[in-house]
């Protein structure tokens, strides 16, 4: 006789959880098991679960404007059971908070979503307006890890104890309207949740704000990724360009808003990798990696060797690079390579790989380089000249688009390497000429990384800026909507001087895997294809769900969104949409969490409205977007789940 289940709420989540299953929002449960009818009965293997898949919702519009000016979801998960029949689950949106918001502080008191604090733990206060000074709050929320930390014990949570840390990237604009960007030391908080074993669902119990003092404070913390030993790893981009520092307006407002001194603060303390250790508490620490390239990270990815580090390196004239920890679990010493382009890369996704070969740049402990770091001045480790010196002895090179004359002091290569990695990476011959490499993810069965393009431009292009030949770089094009980059991953690599590389996660070549499509504005203003993925940002890879997560950092999408590719079966699904003028940020794919599988997702700018790509929508949405985010201050932190609507099902 065929073994017979119930359909009790238990067997239910049973069944739910073995999807893998998303959060379920209250009511789900009582949906699904209304809409299985008749079949309430269904033999347990009849219940086993076959394939899942996402199903795609369309770009919002005009016609609801509403939709455009706030994040929507209108997309869902399929099952497709052993029986063959596919049950449908509408997704939906859960934030924790908008920036700006008074949230517990887990003590019986409040504290500020998203508020900034100098070198001293005190407010950074926004006196921009006489008589409306606030405390200043972010309204970029990004990179995000969720986690579980062995005995954590917080008071409020009822059910399981699980935590997220969210960085908060820089803030737009002060209360007059000045640009701020870059000028306020980077906040991280920890996020003590409570999980629901019943739901999966994640409620916000406390709010710590991490002390960043021992790390000089952060710089424009951008992506992020967890760590395989279960640590956030954040990033510092754009690091500011050390040898004309002494002109640079952001980094003194900077300096003066970290430690009241527009001076004191060193460039060299920053555009290096952040890690933040979570305690079981609820609170937080930093440490910060002088020793892994001091390049605009966006993110970093360890492979499953908990060794091998891929970068995400965000400038024009932008390298891929990698770091091989000497010991599993500490970054704290390694050696740092940059990759070098065999001629051939093409923006065909059908065709081979271009070769990569790797050039060692040297090998550091944070320590040392911190060391130096303290006590080197840029001057000490090269010369940088803007204009040409007519001197042989100076190499002419590209930095950040810009032409540059460089001397090396004698004797300064590993204080070059590691404090000057741009410059030095470029002069040791290095295949610096990408643009925006953004987020970076690994595909662990497959031995694949992909790394995001959000633009395909000028030093990657003949003729463009910071076009050099010899990077192997040379496309006929560009593509602004940029596109994604597969890496093949493997062993047995040698460096350009024949020395082994100890790792078996080395990129061996690249190819595209997806690319975007320019357009003439459309209907709505936007400038590439809306139906397909355009200036990619955020990546991260679900090996249980075999997809990729694409969330767009777009100038040519009026809304930007946030993708589902499937690696198997090539197919691409719009899962949500974030408010007009935003970006898609704070990525991150949980395969299993206590048995459930997450999504994070955030967005930062708000209705930031460019003058050509939203002058059809901005009358209309700019005082739907100002009323939904605090008048375009605030932001969203939070993950998607499943919606209350009922279940469809498919036969």
């Amino acid at each position: 006789m065929t073994d017979m289940i119930d359909t009790s709420r238990r067997q239910a989540l049973k069944l739910l959880a073995g999807v893998p299953m998303l959060p379920l929002a209250a009511g789900t449960l009582a949906s699904f098991v209304a809409g299985l009818g008749d079949n309430t009965a269904l033999a347990a293997p009849a219940l086993r679960v076959g394939k899942t898949r996402f199903v795609s919702m369309a770009a919002p519009t005009l016609s609801n404007p509403a939709a455009m000016a706030t994040t929507t979801v209108e997309s869902a998960i399929e099952v497709e059971l052993a029986d063959k029949s596919r049950h449908r689950f509408p997704l939906s949106y859960h934030p924790f908070f908008i920036t700006g918001d008074m949230v517990s502080d887990g003590k019986g008191g409040k504290i500020l979503a998203g508020g900034y604090y100098d070198i001293n733990n005190q407010p950074i206060i926004d006196k921009s307006v006489p008589g409306k000074e606030r405390h200043f709050f972010s309204d970029a929320p990004d990179g995000t890890s969720l986690l579980k930390v062995p005995g954590a014990k917080v008071k409020g949570v009822k059910g399981n104890t699980v935590f997220a840390v969210v960085q908060f990237e820089y803030t737009s604009l002060d209360l007059a309207g000045v640009d701020a960007y870059g000028t306020l030391p980077s906040p991280i908080a920890v996020l003590t949740l409570d999980q629901s074993p019943e739901t999966g669902m994640l409620s916000l119990v406390k709010y710590h704000n991490v002390d960043t003092s021992k790390a000089h404070g952060l710089w424009i913390t951008c992506g992020a990724s967890l760590s395989p030993w279960g640590t956030h790893l954040s990033s510092e981009e754009y690091e500011p360009d050390a040898p004309f520092v002494s002109g640079n307006k952001q980094f003194k407002a900077f300096s003066k808003n970290v430690y009241g001194d527009e001076t004191k603060a060193n460039p060299y303390h920053y555009g290096h990798m952040p890690e933040i250790i979570v305690h079981a508490d609820g609170t937080g620490s930093v440490k910060k990696h002088y020793n892994m390239g001091r390049i605009s990270h966006e993110l970093v990815q360890v492979m499953p060797d908990n060794r091998t580090v891929l970068m995400g390196d965000d400038a024009t004239n932008s390298g891929l690079f990698l770091f091989v920890a000497d010991k599993a679990k500490d970054l704290s010493s390694g050696t740092l390579y940059v990759a070098k382009y065999a001629p051939g890369f093409t923006l065909d996704t059908s065709a081979a790989g271009t070769k990569i070969t790797w050039i060692k740049l040297g090998h550091a402990t944070s320590a040392e380089i911190e060391a130096m770091a303290n006590s080197l001045k840029p001057s000490d480790i090269m010369d940088v000249k803007k204009e040409d010196p007519n001197d042989a002895s100076y190499t002419k090179i590209f930095y950040n688009g810009a032409a540059n004359w460089v001397k090396m002091k004698p004797g300064m290569e590993k204080a070059a390497a590691f404090l000057e990695t741009h410059r030095y990476a470029y002069l040791v011959g290095g295949s610096m000429a990408f643009t925006k490499m953004e987020g970076t993810t690994v595909n662990a069965k497959d031995k694949v990384a992909y790394s995001a393009l959000q633009n395909i431009v000028d030093s990657m292009v003949k003729g463009g800026k910071g076009f050099n030949e010899e990077s192997n770089i040379a496309l006929d094009k560009a593509l602004n909507a940029g596109g994604v980059v597969e890496h093949k991953l493997g062993g047995g690599v040698s460096d350009s001087k024949g020395a082994k590389i100890v790792s078996e996660w080395v990129p061996l070549s690249s190819k595209m895997l997806l690319v975007g499509e320019d357009i003439k504005a459309d209907g709505l203003g936007n400038l590439s294809n809306p139906n397909i993925i355009g200036n990619p940002d955020n990546l991260k890879f679900s090996e249980k769900l075999r997809t990729l997560f694409i969330g767009e950092d777009s100038g040519s999408h009026v809304n930007n969104f946030l993708w589902a590719y499937n690696v198997d079966t090539k197919e691409l699904a719009r899962l949500l949409s974030i408010p007009s003028g935003g970006e898609s940020t704070g990525l991150h794919a949980v395969d299993e969490l206590n048995c459930w599988t997450y999504i994070m997702s955030n967005f930062q700018h708000a209705g930031d409205w460019n003058k050509t790509l939203h002058a059809k929508v901005q009358p209309t949405l700019d005082p739907l977007v100002r009323a939904n985010y605090k008048d375009r201050y605030g932001a969203a932190v939070g993950y998607l789940t499943l919606a209350t609507t009922a279940i469809k099902l498919h036969g």
